[in-house]
């Protein structure tokens, strides 16, 4: 209520319709709007089960892109084996499509979470990956995904991720943004006000009257690629807990993550420390310094060539090891610090 009524309600209000650029945001806004509450969306993953945010953000797309993964060998491989990162290209390429096409607010968009993590559905998205780059794929159709226009939503960067796991095992795992750097640039009481409408597409319907996805519409949420991860063992323990920031690429972050840890069986620190491979559409961009020698320019012969990448990983996470011990870690890219309170 402190929020939402009130002098700050009212600063709020005013400082949006200050110029330049005013808003036209009303007491009314304020007062009809009511924070969305809803349960995790969880999938299994090997003996595991993963657990993060339902539509409209995009944990979804994380949760195919491992049923995907775990349909192919590379937990065979090693992060030193280029037919590995071609594995992980081409999943996240079939992850992308699907996820701009069909991902929004759900009761706006009906977004078809059961379609998109059929495991006939799954299976056949996996096996489009093969040994090297094929053509830029195309999305799916899924059971219940109707007709979705293209999505043309760019999403600025300006994101922020923490873990936290307290002495009972009680455990969060929070992404959070106020939408590119200082969100709209304005401040009231002390924080920035969002700018979470350059989430939404722009271009909300086709030629032929198809809908987008995540088209911008009253009382909509946009659409998010935060997508914060739980992973539980078989009794619902907690097993780890990750995570990170990065605009659109925090979907291929946090994929390489779990990949790291729980298929290549790498510390959580060498898991994060693995190069970023994002790899959307015909776009594959990476930090080639960071490969095993010879990496790189096996990947170039089998169709993927490095372009500069966007928003820096900042990935942050802990996981229980044998006998309760808590590691923690921190991306090495970005500011951030595993610490155990004393």
């Amino acid at each position: 209520d402190a929020l939402y009524e009130g002098p700050l309600a009212e600063a709020v209000i005013a400082r949006v319709g200050q110029a330049p650029l005013p808003g036209t945001l009303a007491v009314v806004d304020l007062d009809r709007y009511r924070p969305r509450s809803a349960p995790a969306l969880c999938r299994p993953y090997r003996v595991y089960r993963v657990c993060t945010a339902p539509p409209p953000s995009s944990g979804v797309a994380v949760l195919q892109g491992l049923m995907m993964l775990e349909r192919t060998d590379i937990a065979d491989r090693s992060p030193a084996d280029p037919i590995a990162w071609v594995r992980l290209a081409e999943v996240e390429r079939l992850m992308y499509a699907d996820r701009d096409r069909y991902v929004g607010d759900e009761p706006f968009a009906q977004t078809p979470v059961e379609g998109l993590l059929a495991l006939d559905y799954v299976a056949a998205r996996a096996a489009l990956v093969g040994d090297r780059a094929g053509p830029t794929p195309m999305p799916g159709v899924p059971a219940g995904a109707g007709v979705r226009a293209p999505d043309r939503t760019l999403e600025p960067a300006g994101t922020s991720h923490f873990v936290i796991v307290d002495r009972w095992g009680n455990a969060v795992s929070m992404t959070t943004t106020v939408e590119s750097v200082f969100g709209s640039g304005r401040m009231v009481g002390g924080f920035f006000l969002n700018n979470q409408l350059t989430d939404f597409s722009f271009s909300p319907l086709e030629a032929d009257g198809a809908p987008a996805a995540n088209a911008v519409a009253p009382g909509k949420r946009p659409r998010s690629s935060m997508a914060p991860l739980i992973v539980l063992d078989r009794d619902g323990k907690l097993v780890a807990a990750l995570g990170s920031p990065g605009g659109t690429a925090i979907l291929s972050y946090n994929l390489k993550a779990m990949v790291g840890v729980f298929d290549w069986e790498l510390p959580l620190q060498e898991a994060f420390n693995l190069p970023n491979l994002v790899a959307k559409g015909d776009r594959f961009s990476s930090e080639a310094e960071r490969y095993p020698e010879g990496v790189v320019e096996a990947l170039k012969a089998r169709g993927i060539t490095f372009s500069p990448g966007g928003e820096n990983s900042g990935l942050h996470g802990v996981i229980v090891r044998p006998g309760g011990v808590l590691e923690g870690a921190a991306d090495d890219r970005r500011e951030g610090v595993a610490r155990a309170a004393e």
